[in-house]
């Protein structure tokens, strides 16, 4: 079992603005099994002796450096942690404070310090959060599963969800007459199920109101083209689980949706493609790092893609965006690439960290431009 610890958007903004110049980031990939948590923690004790050997070699506070150490220390030796891992570990530490985070994606190990945090792959938890809601909807049963990356799936319990299609409607079966006798056959059945499915939509408006968490559909014809007619939530997936979910697990529907966000996440970076194509031929775009780097400054961005792997050491100046390019990752520099994707998200841009063979031009970022720079 995967234990995560998935940081929220908030929680990326606050450690991508925090600022202290013994600040250390640790990326580490690991698996969730016990047995193998030992090479990971002879993994952080070396990456951590390597971030202070960084500090020493600058001449940083050695009680700071002290003060670092301990608490890199009190990670090593935290027995609540090492058993439960799951396929990444990322620690951010200064020597006032640590965060951990135990991440579902496998990412590559990384060390940096400098005086603030590289947050960069922790974007690609939110960039691809694997989190909905799976509508299991039948004539004869309804339930909402919600499935994570974190937790095994679990049903939502929903107020005035219907328990089927007749209680829906108010009568002991759906496939005779109306109380008034107009409604028969197939007609009224097909009737009642509109009005079965409205029901289930009023049930869900309150839980899936603001939300941005995909919807999917679980469900066999004709509730499987019936609902999405009377759907209001605007994040319902157009991909139907088929078949009658009736005698499917939450679990197996659960890795059933996996699939389906899956193929959502290869679409939607397919028509942010075609989208970056189009800006280009208006000048909109950006793929030189330099020039990503000054609009980011500026704000001009509006949807950025960076290389989730790839480290460009150096500095982005405050004012003017230029950067300086260091030839090795020290203390007195940090990722570029990062910088760019903090001042974005500080702009109110859309980040989005993905693979090199994502980014536009296989260019170690990309932008589309709200306006030109």
């Amino acid at each position: 079992m995967l234990h995560n610890d998935i940081p929220t958007s908030a929680e990326i903004e606050k450690l991508a603005s925090e600022r202290h110049p013994a600040s250390v980031s640790l990326y580490f990939p690991t698996v969730p099994l016990t047995q193998e948590a030992e090479a990971v923690r002879i993994e952080l004790k070396n990456a951590l002796a390597q971030a202070i050997g960084e500090l020493e070699a600058v001449g940083h506070d050695k009680n700071e450096v002290d003060s670092l150490r301990e608490l890199g220390e009190e990670i090593v030796d935290d027995g609540e942690l090492w058993p439960y891992l799951s396929n990444s570990l990322a620690v951010f530490l200064t020597p006032r404070e640590v965060h951990t985070f135990r991440l579902p994606n496998r990412l590559s190990a990384f060390v940096q310090v400098s005086d603030r945090f590289f947050i960069k792959p922790l974007l690609r938890t939110v960039t691809f959060p694997q989190t909905a809601f799976v509508l299991a909807l039948a004539q004869n049963s309804a339930r909402l599963i919600e499935v994570s990356p974190d937790s095994a799936p679990f049903e939502v319990r929903v107020p005035q969800m219907p328990e089927d299609a007749a209680s829906a409607v108010g009568l002991s079966s759906i496939s005779g007459r109306s109380p008034e006798g107009r409604l028969q056959g197939s007609e009224g059945q097909k009737v009642r199920l509109h009005q079965y499915g409205r029901a289930v939509d009023r049930a869900l408006r309150p839980l899936m109101a603001g939300s941005t968490v995909p919807l999917i559909l679980a469900a066999a014809e004709p509730l499987a083209s019936i609902y999405p007619s009377v759907n209001s939530h605007v994040h319902l997936v157009d991909t139907v689980i088929e078949g009658n979910p009736e005698n499917v697990s939450d679990a197996e529907l659960a890795a059933q949706a996996r699939t389906v966000l899956d193929d959502l996440y290869r679409q939607g970076l397919a028509e942010l493609r075609e989208r970056f194509e189009a800006w280009s031929s208006r000048g909109r775009t950006a793929t030189d790092l330099s020039d990503v780097a000054r609009a980011a400054t500026f704000g001009a961005i509006d949807t950025l893609l960076v290389d989730i792997d790839q480290a460009v050491p150096g500095m982005v100046d405050e004012e003017t965006g230029a950067i300086t390019f260091h030839e090795e990752s020290d203390a007195r520099g940090y990722g570029v690439a990062d910088e760019i994707a903090r001042r974005a998200l500080r702009s109110g841009a859309r980040v989005l960290a993905v693979r090199s063979e994502d980014v536009p031009g296989g260019a170690t970022a990309a932008a589309i431009l709200r306006f030109a720079v």
